[in-house]
């Protein structure tokens, strides 16, 4: 499957403040790095950060979708959210880094009654948290705005893709409530895409990870609709993976589910070299790609191995 605040001209000017001034002869250092987007509408109409905060007005949940990893995706979710913070005060963070059991850690974090290494330590942190999401946290801490740690843990997940729907009939009432009521798991266009994407000759198995993705996906959404419904008068941003959130087919679907009337808009990330069907109305986040992670299969099995070897054991699943 393809891969679909501080500037880039702020780290440039800090790297060029270590050097000698360019000489005539010398060429100046590219402007098109990672940390470079642009936004466009789904036809393509070009969207300066603000224009975008303005078409955002009437929305009551922006769901911004991510490759984990991009600096350029990561810069512009920091933007983003900083413009909205200006703009509209009551704006709340909902992010699928955090599982609901890190919210009281979250909301004392962000009170001040306990310090980042807290945080991180309590609430089983992304390997990419310093510098992918501690901008967005501390945005959200200065500006005094909510932050919902919408999803469910990472046990769960595990266990469901080991045993199936059946696993949440053995958790106990207190872990029970990690996970989303309701589970969507009808055929749907969602379903046909991940089986296209998953797919791998065990249908038994590919059903069981299918269980997994939407207790993702209908935990965040359940997460997002339970705030507003507390808090009526806010919007949410919420970030998440790529596949998650493009095309209304993850968790802006699941979120209508439990509340039709909610206005949803969808920012999604491509590459000029792999754009969004024209189909698709979501508004494009357009970045340059990342490296290729395999040139070879060999190569992948061989990456593959290695991160399951290193990988933490497989929870007691009952």
């Amino acid at each position: 499957m393809s891969i679909r605040a501080f500037s880039s001209a702020f780290i440039l000017a800090t790297l060029l403040g270590c050097s000698h001034p360019l000489t005539p002869k010398e060429t100046p250092p590219p402007t098109d790095t990672l940390y470079d987007y642009h936004i466009t509408s789904a036809t393509g109409v070009p969207y300066s950060l603000n224009e975008l905060a303005n078409a955002l007005d009437s929305a009551d949940v922006i769901l911004v979708g991510e490759w984990h990893t991009h600096p350029g995706i990561h810069l512009f979710q920091a933007q983003l959210l900083a413009t909205l913070a200006a703009r509209y005060p009551a704006t709340a963070l909902s992010m699928e880094q955090f599982s609901r059991p890190a919210q009281p850690v979250i909301d004392a974090y962000l009170n001040g009654d306990r310090g980042e290494q807290a945080l991180l330590s309590y609430t089983g942190k992304w390997p990419n948290y310093a510098s992918d999401y501690r901008p967005l946290m501390e945005i959200a801490k200065q500006q005094a705005l909510p932050v919902i740690a919408s999803n469910t843990t990472q046990d769960i997940v595990r266990c469901l893709s080991s045993k199936g729907e059946s696993y949440l009939d053995t958790l106990p009432a207190d872990k029970r409530q990690h996970v989303a009521q309701q589970l969507s798991s009808e055929a749907s266009p969602y379903k046909e895409k991940f089986f296209s994407v998953m797919f791998h000759g065990d249908e038994e198995k590919t059903k069981n990870q299918y269980f997994a993705q939407i207790a993702w996906d209908d935990t965040m959404a359940e997460s997002i609709v339970d705030f507003l419904a507390i808090h009526p008068d806010f919007a949410v941003m919420h970030v998440a993976g790529a596949f998650h959130v493009e095309e209304g087919l993850g968790i802006a679907s699941r979120i209508h589910q439990r509340n039709p009337d909610l206005k949803i808009a969808i920012i999604s990330p491509q590459t000029d070299d792999d754009p969004l069907p024209n189909d698709i109305e979501d508004y494009r986040l357009i970045v340059k790609p990342l490296p290729e992670q395999w040139l070879s299969e060999e190569e992948m099995n061989a990456a593959i191995g290695k991160m399951r070897h290193s990988s933490r054991s497989q929870p007691d699943c009952g």
